[in-house]
């Protein structure tokens, strides 16, 4: 109703300007403090500047580190060349799967029957949690806690029933909407957060707490105490490519699976787990993805476990691609969290102490929200030092699809807390927030919460470069001048720093493989554990590479990631993978050198052709494996206290200006700039790509 009013009022505006300039009605009819009411937003062109250290360039030595190189695939993929997982070409015999999803949020499934599906011509089979015994049914990527086919009960709306294998996806579909199922009365369901703390809806061994210095104490002693609270929303992963598998049988005991995830090892052992088979018998290959974002780092069991359960079953290739709708209604979302603080500051806005509660909605399964959580714990204060903390979080049981992994993994939510409670203590004591911000900030030899020291902290650098390059003061002034003259129409500005702790939670994550093959040619085969979703991994290892042996890019090449090359690999995620990877691939290319160096003396003029062909006919192994582990880092309060808990930290700071209208809500950013420091890049390109992304 009150948009009808102001779209009613915003086209009144718009007509009393068109009679005020036909001199219908006098010039001062309407104030013109108001007459900018009747603007529209239209789309801005876009100017934009990247901003990178450059590099000494030679030539001589092949070195492409630290240069803006194309990504590997980019061409192939911007003229659609690039083979994805549903683009390969279908197989003789081949079957597509189609899923039966709940149709309730928490009910108990009283009868199941799939004969009008399977009466149909062209439908193969149907599968439930009938045809798996408990054990195998149960899934998970740490605990066992879900379920490839609901298990007599549905916890959330859009769960796995059962899935009907036919000879292609319309007639599948179609037989999957046949499939009856009925349902007990409804049973009480468990949304948000707040119905969660309501109905004390937790999962087990929650909550945790971690605490630092006296804060009874601080509390007592501050000049200001502050309670209030914050909430922070789901998002959807978007990712233009949803959840996809392919699945072979290879054999009567073998399995071949092609699929569309950030960790292909979590695949290969959970579909083994599935089947009843050792790991040896399964290989998961996955060429590129279509984006991922932490969402297809432990949901793709979703498609790959049925997909691979119908092909083993039926000795038949078996595929199946999501359809959007589908995707979003089965898969989780970035957690939403809900923050309940007490903080304790200073006249001048010092913050002395903070008691800070952290929930965490995790939807039906634990899957990764107790690391996601503990992330959230550990990043709450942001850029801010606290000398006396205690945080609590909570993992909340609720009936939405099991939330899950998505970029950042829990520090933006926390982040998003620390600049509310920045925000809180500047209003209270009247100063500006940048000042307060700066008081706040923490310097270099401090230590956080969770006792990790800060050797180099550069935030600082990065928020003063920043209010430099985004002219802040300026911008401030003219948004100032703009709403004094617009009544209708309001323009904010906004800087918001970041610090991110680099590493996996689970310490045993922090590990990565390579495989290099050179061959008779000269020409260099390289494998590693991680992904290509589209983040330019494979392009930042071949620099890697290309460094280390000192060849030229043109001559490496990475064909896919797959199990039976590299083994027990770790997730691609939490921003490690060019890290851990990377390192992997110097260890191996270490050992070749190693080999090589004997002909490199004997033959100093020779090119890397020559000196490969004549390791050949030596008989000198031109193929080695590396391995990377990630030191000094697993900390434990008790059992590991000197250790740190992230191998490093990133910094970035960020100033946008938005305009919006005040009687629709609509809404633009004007400008943005965004200040980062990642160390010294692999490649600029790149990193700004991956910035300017995620932004």
């Amino acid at each position: 109703r009150a948009l009808v009013v102001s779209l009613f009022f915003k086209s009144y505006l718009a007509i009393s300007r068109k009679l005020c300039d036909a001199g219908i009605m006098p010039p001062d009819a309407v104030p013109q403090k108001d007459l900018s009411g009747a603007d529209k937003f239209h789309t801005a062109t876009m100017r934009s500047s990247q901003l990178f250290e450059r590099v000494a360039s030679n030539q001589a030595n092949h070195d492409p580190v630290g240069k803006p190189k194309v990504h590997a695939s980019a061409l192939k993929q911007a003229t659609g060349e690039a083979i994805y997982t549903d683009g390969i070409p279908r197989m003789d015999g081949e079957l597509y799967l189609a899923f039966v999803l709940s149709t309730k949020a928490h009910a108990k499934i009283t009868k199941l029957d799939a004969s009008e599906a399977l009466a149909l011509e062209g439908v193969e089979a149907f599968f439930s949690a009938q045809d798996l015994t408990e054990h195998q049914n149960e899934v998970g990527p740490v605990f066992h806690d879900e379920y490839v086919f609901a298990n007599g009960e549905v916890h959330c709306y859009g769960q796995v029933i059962g899935a009907i294998a036919a000879a292609n996806q319309t007639l599948a579909q179609r037989a999957a909407r046949l499939v009856r199922v009925e349902y007990s009365e409804p049973q009480p369901v468990i949304v948000t957060s707040e119905q969660a703390i309501e109905h004390k809806s937790y999962f087990p061994n929650y909550p945790r707490f971690l605490t630092k210095g006296d804060v009874e104490k601080a509390f007592a002693e501050a000049d200001h105490v502050y309670e209030s609270s914050c909430r922070m929303g789901g998002q959807e992963h978007f990712y233009l490519e949803t959840h996809a598998a392919v699945a072979v049988p290879r054999d009567s005991d073998e399995l071949e699976l092609f699929c569309s995830t950030q960790h292909p090892s979590e695949i290969q052992k959970l579909v083994a787990h599935v089947l009843s088979m050792p790991s040896n018998r399964i290989v998961c290959r996955a060429k590129r993805l279509g984006g991922g974002f932490g969402g297809k780092e432990s949901r793709g069991i979703m498609v790959a476990l049925p997909v691979a359960l119908a092909a083993y079953r039926l000795h038949r290739p078996v595929r199946c691609m999501l359809d959007r709708d589908e995707d979003m209604l089965m898969t989780g979302t970035r957690h939403p969290f809900l923050f309940k603080y007490k903080v304790g500051f200073s006249k001048k806005g010092m913050i002395s102490v903070c008691d800070i509660e952290c929930y965490n909605n995790a939807g039906w399964s634990m899957d990764l929200s107790f690391s996601v959580l503990e992330r959230a714990m550990y990043h709450f204060e942001n850029c801010y030092r606290i000398p006396n903390v205690r945080v609590g979080g909570w993992v909340c049981k609720t009936n939405l699809p099991s939330n899950t992994a998505f970029r950042g993994f829990g520090g933006p939510q926390g982040m998003f807390a620390a600049e509310h409670i920045i925000r809180d203590v500047a209003r209270i004591v009247d100063r500006n927030v940048l000042d307060v911000m700066q008081m706040n900030f923490y310097k270099s030899g401090d230590y956080t919460h969770y006792n990790q020291k800060l050797e180099r902290f550069p935030i600082q650098r990065c928020f003063e470069d920043c209010l430099m390059q985004s002219q802040y003061y300026a911008k401030h002034a003219e948004i100032t001048r703009f709403n004094w003259e617009h009544r209708w129409r309001n323009r904010g500005i906004a800087l918001v720093p970041t610090k991110y702790g680099i590493a996996f939670g689970v310490m045993h994550l922090n590990q990565a493989g390579a495989l290099i093959n050179i061959y008779a040619d000269g020409s260099v085969l390289l494998s590693h554990g991680g992904v290509e979703i589209g983040q330019g991994l494979n392009t930042k290892v071949i620099q890697c590479a290309a460094r280390a042996l000192g060849i030229p890019i043109e001559l490496i090449h990475i064909s896919e990631t797959a199990t039976d090359k590299v083994p027990n690999t770790s997730p691609t995620a939490a921003n490690v993978g060019s890290d851990l990877n990377g390192m992997a691939v110097i260890n191996a290319c270490e050992k070749l050198n190693k080999r090589l160096a004997p002909i490199k003396e004997a033959l100093p003029e020779g090119t890397w052709q020559e000196w490969v062909n004549k390791a050949y006919f030596d008989r000198i192994s031109l193929s080695a494996t590396g391995f990377y582990a990630t030191p000094e880092i697993g900390y434990h309060p008790e059992t590991n206290p000197n250790a740190r808990t992230y191998n490093y930290f990133t910094n970035g700071v960020a100033v946008s200006v938005v305009e919006i209208d005040c009687l629709t809500g609509d809404h633009q950013v004007l400008s943005t700039d965004i200040v980062m420091d990642i160390g010294s890049s692999i490649n600029p390109a790149i990193d700004i790509g991956q910035i300017e992304g995620a932004f």
